[in-house]
């Protein structure tokens, strides 16, 4: 338990010292800060959002909201956590705005095709590199379609696999909140890709189309050469 308090007590006083090298004018301690979280930020964004663009856009405003405010930062929580409630704020701001201009339910992305690219070993081969981004295009979409209370706790807690204390902090809800949303987010995933793997069974190993073209033209080349 001493252990833990004392790691804890390093990583407040880390947090507080970068901080303060901020609020001095330090530009290489904020660019530090920003390579630090951007993954975790960018996926909260991304996850209460579902648009990639609209979550870099927010994740920028909250950025800078974070810089012209580091000043308030007291270190009553950890610094993460301090940005992710700034990046939340920003995310909500703009549903809201986006639900007055356009009387709708936010926001669907119309550019989720946009999002299938990643990183790809080069010793991949094109088929598995792209069964992968296939395999990612569809967990994103289905990570989508949950609720978004559900939604950014399956992501803060799965994908950036903060604790159950943290999550809560983050979110402002009950850790007992963070674990029922967390089970019933992963039994939601389960039942629907359940559901699209029932849909794809049938179509297992197709053979029709182009595929039976040049298979018959193949044999009847071979058969009148022979």
């Amino acid at each position: 338990m001493e252990e833990v308090a004392t790691a804890e007590s390093s990583a407040a006083a880390q947090d507080r010292s970068m901080a303060h090298s901020i609020v001095a004018g330090d530009a290489a301690a904020f660019e530090r800060m920003m390579r630090h979280y951007n993954r975790r930020l960018y996926r909260l964004a991304r996850a209460t959002l579902r648009d990639r663009t609209e979550a870099e856009d927010a994740l920028q405003d909250a950025y800078i909201r974070a810089y012209r405010a580091m000043g308030s930062f007291r270190g009553e929580a950890s610094l993460g956590t301090w940005l992710s409630r700034l990046v939340l704020n920003e995310c909500f701001a703009r549903m809201r705005r986006t639900v007055r201009r356009e009387n709708v339910v936010p926001m669907v992305s119309a550019t989720r095709h946009s999002e299938t690219h990643m990183i790809i070993d080069e010793s991949d081969s094109p088929d598995s590199a792209a069964g992968r981004a296939q395999i990612r295009e569809l967990l994103e979409r289905k990570v989508d379609e949950l609720p978004e209370s559900y939604r950014t706790v399956f992501v803060l807690r799965s994908v950036e696999e903060l604790t159950v204390d943290e999550t809560a902090e983050t979110l402002g809800i009950p850790e007992e909140t963070v674990r029922s949303r967390h089970f019933r987010a992963k039994g939601l995933l389960r039942e629907s890709l359940a559901r699209e793997m029932d849909l794809a069974e049938p179509g297992l190993f197709e053979f029709g189309g182009d595929h039976c073209d040049r298979v018959v033209a193949n044999v009847l080349a071979r058969i009148l050469l022979t």
